[in-house]
């Protein structure tokens, strides 16, 4: 693990390597293995204060995946383009090759601009040297596009990725095969030359053991006929009972090339994922044709983390390597080869089954080999090479039938995706891992949606991602930022994705292009203090929940916990067995992996990968004993004491393994349930709540991090997938909070939006924790601090706080306790203390709906080339507020809009006054200004903002900015893309109304 570089405090090594870039002087670089960025190492206990909250450094900010059309770039666009994500506020890009809108790739020129080339290095270094003028980080993807592929190797090479093919030929009993050996079921794909014969065997027909795709066979039967093959031919006779099948196995290159090439020249190849060679092919590339000493040393002032995007090995038959079966019989003991008819595909589909539960075990014992070896020789290979050059490795370890937990704790950098996730599950998988190895970062490709190229919204940005953060993802790669311009485009300019297949394609161009760009320091802001607070101390999670099979991306969740422990406040995360082998896999007090994630208990169920079997590795059996031994609570759902081995066992393996359990399920702290809904009762039985409780069911979603003695809760109005139904709806709802500090603890509202720190006016204290009241709009997301008195510095640390009022708000201001309401009247608050206060409020205007607007639109056409735009100005009265949609001069327009109103106050008007602005609907971003003064940003998914103490008697003018995507635009200026695309509700629709409300002192 490398040395994380602190935020704040001294002077790191990057610091000094970026300024000596930026100044143009010679950098001097002495030994190896130097610390990286240190993202994902795990942080201590920090020193919190509101400058630690509103102004988070770019180590925190989020980043974009940047889409290159391989190396047709310009270095002076290249620095362009990283100043104008610096000036908005991100944090970093990952340079992508990535340009599936581009059909005829020869107008990329790959022989002089391909990824690897001259002008692609060129253009790194310039983006390395303005990133580090910048303060910038810059990822690499490890090769061009996906997955990960090196120029020049060809599908024959070692290195390259291999596929296990099969032939059959059925055989009656009693007769003879004469022939040769039989042909794969499908063709090498072209470029493959070579192949080499693995084994040829004879088998059973088994009818009883044939599922609807799978022909069944008898294991026992199975014959090695490899032996007797001579030139290619076979003869063999069957025996005289039953029906028989002769399988060949033919080993040979995928010839899978990374998606959407060429990407160089000459081509590049997929790697063998599994192999030292494949790795070694991967890394010496880069020493060879990238790794320059420029290119070193930049790396050190900017670098940040090299990535692989999902491990999508694709062909029609079995992935393999050429070590699989010596790997397997070193693991299980036993040959490979007699077990290779219930392995092997035909597009994905599995083609033989021998009886259920030892084909079952068959497939886990392969599978988990697999793993092995990819975890061996990519992950942990690659992560060890990119830490000798003072980068990380961030990847996406998932797409295969490889356990990804396992690979998130070797990774510095785990990542999911929005798109491909299908829920909060698949990333809570990978958190686990990250949490037990002790690192700190998950990241997300996000905000990828299928056809909604130049529609996407922020707000639904917003609402994606907002579950996301609850499930322990913690850094935001935005998918993405586009590369200008490249040959044959049309306005606003290259698009990584757009057009895709004639139509609209995934994922967003932001930047300058779009005109919401001018608010995205709002964005940038808001995700830099979201990831700030999760990356903030350790995680805290209530259980963890055991995993025979470590997948992900799968959507397969947790028994009881995803479907009312979620709803009730419970957190979980997964483990897979190898994490048992960290040196956090220990119990104190307790809590396994106590210096976090500190979970309460452990939950272990079946295997859904395999029917819910009740399995359990011996030697994972005997772990979990240590643990449970050492105080862990746990509950097991399923029938355990008849558990299995998930994999062939050894001679009296089970019995062993249930010899385990019976003592383990025995200890008094071990709870055993046959049902789900017994589960929560369970947990309770051994004394086990959760750190956060709802006093009612909730689409309130929540993540704790623990610094110190501060606790940090996100608090999220979300939702599990994007297609739950029905949609979520406001919440309004006390919840309880279990503080860690002992002695006077104190809530703080951490405004996500604003960076401001205040203390919570109203909330009580009881033995279960503080309690206070949640409402949220749908995606809306807080953060709740539980600390000392002071912690932000603010002057009420230690006065009384009220429990319970009849007014509408108890806050605290500048002048001490204060209630709120929107009515003339008198107020009770009871404090602390015990005192019960009165306060008097005088009246209040009525709510005012303003009758008319000036609006003033930028309204974006296309220019005198794909990357200019001319904007076209237009004015207009409106006596009602309506979507653009809906205005015949707005219809098809998309821009900037400014909305001006004159609001009258009466002369009562006081400093005690002020009033919300209630937007209603607004589409896109906005910012609102009152009287010439610029409001703090405001929330996007709950468009109230308070105008405070900016109102005066008199005339007030009040501005609301709006800017939108550019997809009604588009839709006339390129009707054969985006034609099909219906009109959006763009703009200030409203109702808008200003809501006055007064103050008073709590004396």
């Amino acid at each position: 693990m490398h040395k994380p570089i602190p935020q704040r405090g001294g002077i790191s090594r990057r610091t000094v390597l970026a300024a000596s870039v930026a100044t143009g002087a010679a950098v001097a670089l002495t030994g190896a293995g130097t610390a990286s960025a240190g993202t994902g190492g795990r942080t201590g206990a920090q020193n919190l204060s509101g400058d630690w909250f509103a102004t988070t450094p770019r180590s925190v900010r989020p980043k974009f995946r940047w889409w290159w059309p391989d190396g047709l770039v310009d270095p002076a666009e290249i620095a362009r383009e990283i100043d104008q994500m610096a000036d908005a506020g991100f944090g970093g890009a990952e340079i992508a090759a990535v340009h599936h809108s581009i059909k005829d790739k020869s107008v990329l020129d790959t022989a002089h601009h391909g990824w690897g080339s001259t002008s692609w290095r060129e253009g790194v270094e310039a983006a390395l040297r303005q990133a580090a003028r910048r303060g910038l980080t810059i990822d690499l993807t490890l090769g061009p596009s996906w997955p990960v592929a090196v120029p020049g190797l060809t599908p024959d090479d070692e290195a390259a990725a291999q596929e296990l093919a099969y032939g059959r030929a059925s055989v009656a009993a009693g007769t003879t095969y004469q022939g040769p050996v039989p042909e794969p079921a499908h063709e090498a794909a072209s470029g493959v030359t070579r192949r080499s014969l693995l084994a040829v065997q004879a088998a059973r027909v088994e009818p009883a053991n044939a599922t609807r795709k799978e022909t069944g066979l008898d294991l026992a039967s199975v014959q090695d006929l490899t032996a007797t093959v001579t030139d290619g031919a076979l003869t063999w006779t069957a025996p005289a009972e039953g029906d028989w099948v002769i399988v060949s196995y033919w080993q040979r290159g995928s010839a899978q090339q990374p998606e959407s090439g060429p990407h160089s020249s000459p081509a590049a190849y997929v790697v063998d994922h599994f192999s030292a060679a494949g790795t070694a092919a991967v890394t010496g590339y880069w020493e060879r044709a990238v790794l320059t000493g420029t290119v070193r040393r930049l790396l050190k002032a900017a670098g940040g983390a090299f990535f692989e995007d999902s491990v999508e090995l694709e062909t029609d038959a079995l992935v393999w390597t050429s070590a699989l079966p010596a790997a397997f019989k070193k693991k299980t003991g036993t040959s490979l080869l007699p077990y290779l008819p219930a392995l092997v595909l035909d597009k994905s589909n599995q083609v033989f089954a021998f009886e259920a539960q030892i084909t079952r075990q068959i497939r886990h014992d392969f599978w988990e080999t697999v793993s092995e070896l990819f975890n061996a020789h990519h992950m942990t290979a690659l992560r060890d090479w990119a830490h000798s050059l003072g980068m990380e490795l961030r990847s996406q370890p998932y797409g295969l039938q490889t356990d990804a937990i396992a690979s998130a704790a070797i990774l510095d950098i785990p990542e999911g995706e929005s798109l491909g996730f299908k829920n909060l599950d698949d990333y809570r998988c990978l958190a686990g891992g990250r949490d037990m190895a002790g690192h700190t970062v998950l990241s997300c490709e996000s905000g990828a949606y299928n056809g909604s190229a130049y529609s996407t919204t922020w707000d639904r940005f917003l609402r994606t991602m907002g579950g996301a953060y609850a499930a322990g993802v913690n850094q935001t790669v935005l998918h993405g930022f586009s590369y200008a311009t490249a040959p044959g485009v049309a306005w606003p300019g290259f698009a990584a994705f757009s057009p895709y297949n004639g139509a609209p394609g995934y994922g967003e161009s932001w930047g300058p292009r779009q005109p919401t760009w001018k608010h995205a320091e709002d964005i940038s802001g808001y995700l830099g203090r979201v990831h700030q607070v999760l990356r903030t101390g350790t995680t805290r999670a209530d259980v963890a929940v055991f995993r025979q099979t470590g997948y992900t991306a799968t959507g397969i969740g947790a028994s009881w916990f995803t479907s009312t422990g979620i709803p009730l406040g419970w957190t979980h995360q997964f483990l897979s067995g190898p994490l048992l082998d960290l040196p956090s896999a220990r119990v104190e007090n307790g809590r396994l992996a106590p210096e976090g994630p500190a979970y309460r208990a452990l939950f272990v169920e079946g295997d859904f990968f395999y029917s819910s079997t009740p399995t359990l590795a011996l030697a994972d059996a005997r772990k979990l004993l240590k643990l449970a031994k050492a105080g862990l609570p746990m509950v097991w759902l399923g029938a355990f004491d008849q558990a299995l081995t998930p994999g062939v066992p050894e001679q009296d393996e089970t019995a062993r393994l249930r010899e385990v359990l019976a003592t383990l399920l025995a200890l008094p702290h071990v709870r055993t349930v046959t049902e789900k809904t017994a589960v929560g009762d369970a947990l309770a039985a051994v004394g086990v709540t959760p750190d956060v409780r709802y006093a009612t069911s909730s689409t309130l979603l929540n993540a704790h991090r623990v610094t110190g003695d501060t606790d940090l809760f996100y608090l999220c109005n979300g939702k599990h997938a994007e297609t739950v139904k029905p949609a979520v709806a406001t919440i309004d709802h006390d919840i309880t909070l279990r503080p860690t500090r002992r002695g006077t603890t104190v809530p703080y509202l951490l405004d996500l939006w604003t960076g401001e720190a205040t203390r919570v006016g109203r909330y009580t204290e009881g033995a279960d924790g503080i309690t206070l009241r949640v409402t949220l709009e749908p995606g809306q997301a807080i953060v709740v601090a539980l600390g000392r008195p002071g912690l932000f510095g603010e002057c009420n640390g230690n006065r009384p706080h009220a429990v319970e009022s009849s007014a509408d708000r108890v806050l605290f201001t500048d002048r001490g306790l204060t209630v709120r309401a929107a009515a003339q009247g008198t107020y009770t608050t009871r404090l602390s203390q015990g005192r019960t206060v009165t306060t008097k409020l005088p009246a209040v205007p009525a709510p005012v709906t303003p009758s008319s607007w000036r609006l003033d639109v930028e309204d974006w056409l296309p220019g005198s080339d794909a990357t200019s735009t001319q904007v076209v100005r237009r004015s207009l009265t409106l006596d009602a507020l309506l979507p653009w949609s809906q205005i015949p001069e707005l219809a098809d327009s998309a821009g900037v809009g400014r909305y001006r109103t004159t609001v009258t106050l009466p002369s009562g008007w006081t400093s005690s006054h002020g009033a919300y602005l209630e937007l209603g609907t607004v589409s896109d971003t906005f910012r609102v200004t009152v009287n010439g003064t610029r409001l703090a940003p405001a929330d996007r998914l709950h468009p109230v903002v308070d105008l405070g103490g900016h109102l005066r008697r008199g005339d007030n003018v009040i501005e609301v900015e709006v800017a939108t995507p550019l997809i009604n635009r588009l839709r006339v200026s390129q009707p054969a893309v985006f034609g099909t695309s219906s009109r959006q509700a763009y703009g200030l629709s409203g109702p808008v109304r200003l809501v006055p409300y007064v103050q008073g002192q709590v004396d």
